[in-house]
């Protein structure tokens, strides 16, 4: 096969595309990556998911030492935070996994191309940039990923109107900053600021904060984020912004009243929008949603013959595991494998502390969908471990059919709450029950025995609740 020859190319080198690539690497296709970064990752590892969750960790510090370090004997006097020196462990910690995922790839045997790449056709994409070339390829894989949604109300600047990427490199606490959307990204980076000393007012045009979550757990995530210092003004529709000597005004409409918001920053996080432009994808006959995504069908085949799409450029949750469970699966495929996503089972988590964990379906959900279904909750307060961590806040939640016990959903408000929905998830896969995940042994003492005890109480038979 000629040097610019391949027999995949990926667009893109975010989670998705970059673990396409190794796969298809590993199933014996000579494979080439098209990344127009100078690094790869993506958003996720660069200006997004890896940079944002280093900051949650370190203010996660700041905040316990400061709130609750003397209960624990630890005596630190009078604390203070280095904005510089917070951006700079999170830097390391971005610029240290990035050049990881650049060793990985090149010991994969994946050829790195840096550059915008253009589809020609469905055998061709050209690389402009620092690696000009003409790739011939037998498949195409697109994984270009999403970048922020705007507001046409809302002119970001880049100064005092903000995107996510700006907010997680401010070089000092802002007075004031008005989050304009209460999901992921706009309760995640709230906190961290509101952590470090800054005023946070959240602007939610829905009626409610996490909006993804059954409403008792979103409520209480608000109650227990509004305590830490976080405000939130929900059913809120933001009708524009006014900059003056440094300072912005938010005008907003809310319960049929024009209110206004002051902040020395706004920060824009109501989503994320596909990145399908300047590929070339209409000339090549790629065909598009009315939101900009790319058409795929099961298989993540696109309309042209020979290519392909995964990840934030098609329909489903623009979530980071599951663009890599497709790149598997896409590589599996053209390596003449059954490859697959189960997207009932995909968990979705926001960072937060506590942090609330979902995977499957919800209470809310179920009853729209008129599924009977039996559910458990064990609260956090009842578990040994959490009483040790002071991670006392929030519940467990079990949603399992009434008819059959088999596990639908889990909800989770709690400490570490994203690394145990996984033990949920693992028994949704093979069509486990709520029996099931309550004769699940948990090891003793662990916060995550409150997700056995939670499915112990879809029976009414939980053993440390009253």
């Amino acid at each position: 096969m000629a040097e610019n020859s391949f027999d995949v190319t990926v667009i893109g080198a975010g989670p998705g595309g970059y673990v396409a690539a190794i796969r298809a690497s590993q199933l014996g296709l000579k494979t080439a990556l098209v990344e127009k970064r100078e690094t790869l990752g993506g958003t996720c590892l660069n200006i997004g998911c890896i940079p944002s969750k280093a900051l949650l960790h370190s203010t996660e510090i700041y905040e316990f030492l400061r709130e609750k370090g003397a209960d624990h004997g630890i005596k630190t006097g009078s604390l203070k935070i280095d904005v510089g020196a917070l951006m700079k462990k999170k830097d390391a910690v971005v610029e240290n996994l990035v050049k990881g995922v650049a060793t990985l790839v090149s010991k994969k045997g994946v050829t790195v191309f840096q550059g915008a790449a253009r589809i020609k056709d469905a055998n061709t994409v050209e690389v402009d940039g620092p690696d000009k070339a003409t790739l011939e390829t037998r498949n195409i894989v697109i994984a270009t990923g999403s970048r922020v949604s705007e507001l046409p109300s809302l002119k970001i600047d880049g100064k005092t109107v903000v995107t996510s990427d700006d907010a997680i490199a401010f070089d000092k606490t802002p007075g004031k900053l008005v989050v304009v959307g209460g999901g992921a990204i706009g309760l995640e980076l709230g906190a961290v600021w509101s952590r470090l000393g800054s005023e946070v007012t959240v602007l939610e045009f829905l009626p409610r904060i996490a909006a993804g979550f059954d409403t008792d757990i979103s409520r209480m995530l608000e109650r227990i984020l509004k305590k830490r210092g976080m405000n939130f003004v929900t059913g809120a529709k933001v009708t524009g912004a006014e900059t003056r000597k440094g300072k912005v005004t938010v005008t907003a409409e809310h319960n049929g009243d024009q209110k206004t918001y002051e902040a020395d920053k706004v920060l824009v996080a109501v989503g994320r929008r596909p990145c399908t432009e300047g590929l070339g994808l209409e000339d090549a006959g790629v065909e598009l949603d009315d939101r900009k995504r790319v058409k795929t069908d099961n298989h993540f085949r696109t309309s042209v013959k020979n290519i392909y799409a995964i990840g934030d450029v098609i329909a489903g949750p623009m979530l980071a595991h599951k663009a890599e469970e497709e790149g598997v699966a896409v590589a599996e495929i053209l390596a003449g494998k059954p490859g697959h996503v189960n997207y009932d089972v995909i968990p979705n988590v926001i960072y937060t502390d506590p942090e609330v964990a979902s995977a499957g379906l919800g209470e809310d959900h179920a009853k729209e969908k008129e599924i009977k279904v039996n559910v458990g909750k064990f609260p956090l307060s009842a578990n040994g471990r959490a009483l040790a961590m002071d991670a006392t806040e929030g519940l467990v939640k079990v949603i399992a059919c009434a008819e059959t016990d088999r596990l639908l959903g889990v909800q989770i408000l709690g400490r570490n709450a994203s690394e145990f929905i996984s033990g949920a998830v693992a028994h949704m896969e093979y069509g486990g029950s709520a029996e099931d995940l309550a004769r699940t042994v948990h090891a003793h003492p662990t916060i995550s025995e409150t997700l056995k005890e939670a499915a112990l109480a879809v029976d009414k038979r939980a053993i440390h609740s009253l």
